[in-house]
């Protein structure tokens, strides 16, 4: 067997080998394609015609619906008499039914603003590529529970609440009470360090009020992250300390509303933090 020198032969071949490369490459490059788009359909037709398809139902109930119910229409306005209770329109229902819970510059703009802002930071802060182009639940846990809380919970359930449940005078009435304009209900409230004796007003309770709230948001911030931290969490690593604490941030001022909500509602909590400035 006759013996070939590379160091010979190499050179005299090299652009055989070029042309071997650049047909092999393509080559290759469509059989992944292929293996990639067995799992993989075509937006067209197959869901713009679905997505079609559900616009025209929805739109004929939507028609069938308002031919044969009248919209709950009230009677004309008359300026010399206010509606009790005097409720905006539905959509604006959840911020009236905050401003119980809060002052009107948490619940009518600071709230506002974090959900602007949060809504915001979800391309710059979601590291997960997972559930791109397709549903999932499994891979998308954390972002799908958060937003059906804030959502349905924080936004749906309040406007629930200020259609249905508050009636003449801003009190509470069940849906199987009639609403009656002459009832009176006295609630003493009280604001968080009146239950230790300390006036919310004083500068001990002004201190008290705010250790409280940065408390919060502290520990908030600092027990996950050292939880996540000790067991060597991937998600911590792609998140980085900037994007963590930016979703911590909004996820506990999410979490923040319905902590009011319930102290309000069962320990009668009116503040937590009184300042000159402003009250929490």
């Amino acid at each position: 067997m006759e013996k070939i020198n590379k160091k010979t032969e190499y050179p005299k071949n090299k652009g055989r080998y070029r042309a071997l490369a650049f047909i092999k490459g393509p080559t290759l490059a469509k059989e992944k394609d292929a293996e990639v788009s067995e799992n993989e359909l075509p937006t067209w037709p197959y869901l713009i015609r679905k997505e079609f398809l559900a616009a025209i139902i929805c739109t004929i109930i939507l028609i069938v619906w308002s031919i044969l119910l009248d919209a709950p229409l009230e009677e004309l306005s008359d300026p010399t008499m206010t509606p009790n209770p005097a409720k905006a329109p539905w959509y604006f229902l959840g911020l009236q039914e905050m401003l119980v819970y809060f002052d009107p510059w948490i619940a009518g703009v600071a709230f506002p603003v974090l959900i602007i802002i949060g809504l915001m930071a979800i391309p710059y802060v979601d590291f997960n590529p997972k559930g791109n182009g397709y549903y999932t639940l499994k891979e998308r846990k954390f972002a799908i529970f958060t937003f059906c809380f804030g959502f349905h919970i924080l936004w749906i359930l309040l406007i629930i609440v200020g259609v249905f449940m508050r009636g003449p005078g801003w009190l509470w009435f069940w849906p199987w009470q009639e609403w009656d304009p002459h009832r009176i209900a006295a609630e003493t409230n009280y604001d968080l360090t009146s239950f230790i004796g300390i006036d919310s007003k004083s500068l001990p309770g002004f201190i008290i009020g705010g250790a409280v709230v940065m408390g919060y948001f502290f520990m908030g911030m600092n027990i996950p992250y050292r939880f996540m931290k000790s067991k060597g969490s991937v998600a911590l690593e792609k998140l980085g300390i900037i994007r963590y604490a930016i979703v911590s941030f909004l996820f506990l001022s999410m979490i923040a509303l319905p902590i009011k909500v319930f102290l309000r509602l069962i320990f009668h909590v009116k503040y937590i933090w009184v300042t000159p400035w402003f009250n929490i």
